[in-house]
């Protein structure tokens, strides 16, 4: 369902560590918002609510909320520490529109 790349994963890992949260997850959502309606959520966390959809690639556990699971079919996590910005960067392909931050994006 959800991608994640080797670069992803080691930063994810690494964070956790640095932020005392080793054994949590990866939790991935889509709310509304940003200049191009959609906004990507992510953030560490250790609770799984109802109806949450689990998945794993890479070794690494995600866990989606089920509003946002038919916007991120598909969708990559990466990790970019490049001149142009650093953080976790977003490849969906139901994506119609993105804004150029590529925080936000439409379908």
């Amino acid at each position: 369902m959800i991608k994640v790349t080797d670069i992803a994963k080691k930063k994810a890992i690494e964070l956790m560590h640095d932020e005392n949260k080793d054994g949590f997850f990866i939790r991935v959502g889509v709310e509304g918002g940003g200049c191009s309606g959609l906004m990507y959520q992510l953030k560490f966390d250790n609770e799984i609510k109802q109806d949450d959809k689990e998945f794993e690639d890479n070794g690494i556990k995600v866990v989606v909320d089920k509003k946002s699971v038919l916007y991120l079919v598909g969708t990559t996590l990466d990790f970019s520490g490049g001149l142009n910005g650093k953080g976790f960067i977003f490849s969906n392909p139901n994506a119609s529109r993105t804004c150029g931050c590529g925080e936000s994006f439409s379908l």
